[in-house]
């Protein structure tokens, strides 16, 4: 099964709608253990970058890596926050802290260890990236591709002039 899930993750496919759904009302973790609302948590003079991830999906790494490599960049001239939202599980919830604090990650990272916020979303895959608006979600994207975060910062730069 966990071969069948890292395939699924490894998988270029991705999906990008325009959307304009609520942000589920769901309460996350942070990392320090302190109950957060996910709604309130979202960046209320601008855009949000929501990133479901998970310590062993690979493509989630990597996506969260390489716009840790031009994230400060992005706040500048955007104002976007980041959320990454871990959904691991019980048995490897354990693993984020240290890895967080490995790569210095400059994002505000919380868990979804019940993976409530992923069943909120519907989410079938990680990494699942979405951008907030407002508490709506204004666009979605599944999957990880070098480049794709290219794709990401012109969305956010297009929904940061409305």
């Amino acid at each position: 099964m966990k071969k069948l899930i890292l395939i699924f993750c490894l998988s270029l496919f991705s999906f990008a709608v325009t959307a304009q759904n609520d942000l589920p009302n769901v309460d996350v973790t942070s990392i320090d253990g302190k109950t957060v609302n996910l709604q309130e948590a979202t960046n209320d003079s601008g855009i949000t970058i929501v990133s479901l991830w998970a310590t062993w999906c690979v493509p989630c790494l990597k996506e969260l890596d390489a716009i840790n490599d031009v994230y400060e960049e992005w706040q500048e001239e955007t104002n976007v926050e980041l959320l990454a939202v871990s959904v691991d599980d019980s048995r490897t919830v354990k693993r984020v802290k240290s890895l967080v604090n490995g790569k210095d990650w400059d994002y505000t990272v919380l868990l979804d260890s019940n993976n409530d916020l992923k069943r909120a979303l519907n989410a079938s895959s990680i990494p699942l990236t979405i951008l907030v608006k407002d508490n709506k979600i204004v666009y979605e994207h599944s999957g990880y591709s070098p480049g794709a975060e290219f794709e990401l910062y012109e969305k956010i730069k297009e929904l940061s002039k409305d």
